[in-house]
């Protein structure tokens, strides 16, 4: 792996233990990335890729992997989390903040392999990728949802504030705050 790029935030590097004792450990991407996220796409269940893409993506373009695994650690940032695995560590996870031209708001989103699933990582993401966005004056988060991901659904209602929800052809569209008890900084 080359040098860390400018702006690299070390700081949100760490491991972390899973409900079911699983040991993981998540990172800040990097450019590297690029052939491993295509990797985790393809390990990723139809439904799953479906609800991250909303679209029937059976292998993520290169050209895709570059621009999601390229971030400038303010505006656009992603955590990975990566897992043991025989040829080293694997990538399992991603969740992701990009800025959308209003003040103090970023477009969340996130993926959780399916082997993966059932065992507390999509909160945990979800909570560290808001706590990194809020630690980089982010307030205000967006997410664009299809309406049949209950489970997606219930995590935002269930650990933010909800402003707004809207639906319209299958997408539901949410606007939220962050709890302050939840993410551990002042909204």
């Amino acid at each position: 792996m080359s040098a860390l790029p400018e702006g690299y935030p070390i700081e949100l590097e760490r491991k972390i233990a899973l409900r079911d004792g699983s040991v993981v450990s998540i990172r800040p991407i990097l450019p590297d990335d690029a052939a491993r996220l295509q990797e985790l796409h393809g390990r990723l269940s139809r439904d799953t890729a479906y609800h991250r893409f909303f679209a029937i993506v059976k292998r993520l373009p290169p050209d895709w992997a570059r621009v999601l695994a390229t971030v400038d650690y303010r505006r656009r940032l992603a955590l990975v989390v990566e897992a043991p695995a025989r040829s080293g560590a694997e990538l399992i996870a991603v969740g992701r903040y990009d800025a959308v031209g209003e003040p103090d708001t970023a477009e969340v989103a996130f993926v959780v392999q399916d082997s993966w699933q059932n065992r507390g990582l999509g909160t945990i993401l979800f909570e560290e990728i808001l706590r990194a966005a809020a630690a980089r004056s982010y307030r205000r988060f967006r997410a664009f949802v299809l309406a049949d991901n209950r489970r997606m659904l219930d995590l935002i209602t269930r650990f933010t504030r909800v402003e707004s929800r809207t639906s319209e052809h299958g997408v539901t569209e949410l606007v939220f705050g962050l709890l302050p008890e939840r993410v551990g900084v002042s909204a």
